[in-house]
């Protein structure tokens, strides 16, 4: 395989991989707004501060500056986290493997990031539940990013367009 067939292919990788970060990232949403909505808890702004942190912001003009910010830090690091997925299938990483790599990764960064920017305890400190439940969503994401970027893999013919 010449070097810019392996190009194009991590570019096609990469670029599904986008994709089904977007679908993960849905899925996700739907499974911790009811989560919050059925526990009666407050949405996760979490991911938010730490970006916020991160980039040195330190106020917002107001509330909706905030939730659009946390918004799009929820989307952009979802769908960001897709392009894992897209690399490890297009190296060859198989469906089951390329899963538990990137369940892994995704977990393991937001484990080190949250207590890193203050906005979490270190993940020993948290009640099992809130474990399970943290668990839960991220299988959740990288589940349907994993089916979407399958489903892509296999072209418009298998999805019956």
């Amino acid at each position: 395989m010449s070097v810019t067939t392996r190009i194009a292919a991590l570019g096609a990788g990469i670029g599904k991989g986008v994709l089904a970060g977007m679908a993960g990232t849905a899925a996700m949403t739907v499974s911790s707004t009811l989560e919050a909505k059925l526990r009666g808890r407050p949405f996760s702004t979490a991911p938010a501060k730490a970006a916020a942190r991160a980039l040195g912001i330190e106020t917002f003009d107001d509330g909706i500056a905030y939730a659009r910010f946390s918004n799009l830090v929820h989307w952009g690091y979802g769908t960001g986290w897709g392009v894992v997925r897209g690399v490890l299938r297009t190296l060859g990483v198989r469906p089951q493997l390329a899963g538990a790599a990137h369940f892994a990764t995704l977990w393991g960064s937001s484990l080190y990031t949250l207590p890193k920017y203050e906005v979490a305890p270190p993940v020993l400190e948290w009640a099992k539940e809130d474990v399970a439940i943290d668990v839960f969503h991220h299988l959740v994401y990288v589940t349907a990013a994993g089916l979407a970027f399958e489903a892509l893999e296999r072209g418009p013919k298998a999805a019956g367009v």
